[in-house]
């Protein structure tokens, strides 16, 4: 038996178990977060924070927006976010590169995550071209193979700035007609208008991707498409100051959560001195508050930057994967997103 065919039987061995995505359908955890009402410590925390999200879906004048950051799409969620967006229950999204393309668009084209059955020692998983996510393995070569679809479609665009935004909608154009998943949120969100923004975008299999678009014009002397993030900032607070009452509900944070929160501040310095406080907050994080950091500064203060409403926010100190498919359910079967509006904010940007 040669090396080869040895590594290929050790790598087939090690990505043998596929990763299930959650279906917050296929359960009701009203009486669960019923229950967790009358506890306390995290518990507690969790229930105010599903009833902050439903009060959100209630709200007739709320926009919602879905802020992403860390890897549950990887573990397990990602059918969980694309439900959100197929049932109404977000109007815009602020995720990572990495959580956008590298986990949502990468199982879209049809590669999947494996669970770890064990965890062998990292140079052994490079020499196989596996990458690991904690317990969390991916195909590099199917990564390659998202790096490369990246610049296929970069190659088809008009070579001009486009904000991650206007990128992400001609990804999830791509998905329509050569995808492989039904519940790509990528997919979903282009084809209910949902928009898309991934304030560090090249941070992200795209980056690889849009560098080999640009070094090959470059070496053809040919013109070559790039990525504003200038445009992120303005085209979301374009849509903040458009929706008026928002509410986040917030995965992990890191720049996501700082960029959506941003926007109160931008719209003020464009003259919009009545644009309000997003009114409704959720933080889901294990980040510890000691060290000043982003990610793990609370609501309340984001509050002293005149971002959140102090009024109506909850944080809840847990690992996302396994907090977010409870609120996510009771959310779903009390059934508030059946009445509401659909904001279609990508539709403020004419399709481009």
């Amino acid at each position: 038996m040669t090396d080869t065919t040895i590594n290929d039987n050790r790598k087939a061995e090690l990505l043998s178990s596929v990763v299930e995505h959650i279906d917050i359908k296929s359960f009701d955890a009203r009486p669960i977060i019923d229950s967790m009402q009358k506890m306390s410590f995290t518990s507690r925390d969790l229930a105010r924070a599903t009833g902050i999200y439903n009060q959100m879906l209630e709200d007739p004048n709320c926009s919602i927006f879905l802020v992403i950051a860390g890897s549950t799409s990887a573990a397990g969620c990602m059918d969980l976010y694309a439900e959100l967006v197929r049932n109404n229950m977000v109007d815009g999204i602020v995720a990572t590169g990495a959580t956008i393309v590298d986990m949502d668009f990468f199982e879209g084209l049809g590669h999947k995550h494996y669970q770890a059955l064990e965890i062998p020692d990292d140079d052994t998983l490079r020499s196989l071209y596996i990458d690991r996510i904690y317990d969390t393995y991916i195909d590099e070569e199917d990564l390659q193979n998202v790096d490369h679809t990246i610049f296929e479609i970069a190659e088809t665009l008009e070579p001009r700035a486009y904000s991650s935004r206007a990128f992400i909608r001609e990804m999830g154009k791509y998905l329509v007609e050569h995808g492989k998943k039904e519940n790509s949120l990528v997919k979903l969100a282009y084809e209910h208008d949902v928009p898309i923004f991934c304030p560090a975008f090249t941070d992200s299999s795209a980056g690889f991707g849009l560098v080999k678009h640009q070094v090959d014009a470059m070496k053809a002397g040919k013109p070559y498409l790039t990525i504003d993030s200038i445009a992120d900032f303005r085209e979301l607070t374009d849509i903040k100051i458009a929706a008026g009452t928002t509410g986040l509900l917030m995965i992990g944070g890191g720049v996501p959560k700082n960029f959506i929160q941003d926007t109160v501040v931008c719209a003020e310095i464009l003259g919009h001195d009545d644009v309000e406080v997003h009114k409704y907050a959720v933080q889901i994080t294990v980040a510890d508050v000691r060290d000043g950091a982003c990610s793990s500064s609370t609501l309340q203060e984001a509050a002293s930057w005149g971002k959140v409403n102090t009024g109506i926010e909850q944080m809840v100190f847990a690992e996302a994967g396994s907090v977010m498919p409870l609120l996510a359910s009771d959310a779903f079967h009390r059934g508030h997103w059946k009445n509401r509006a659909k904001r279609g904010w990508a539709k403020l940007f004419g399709g481009k």
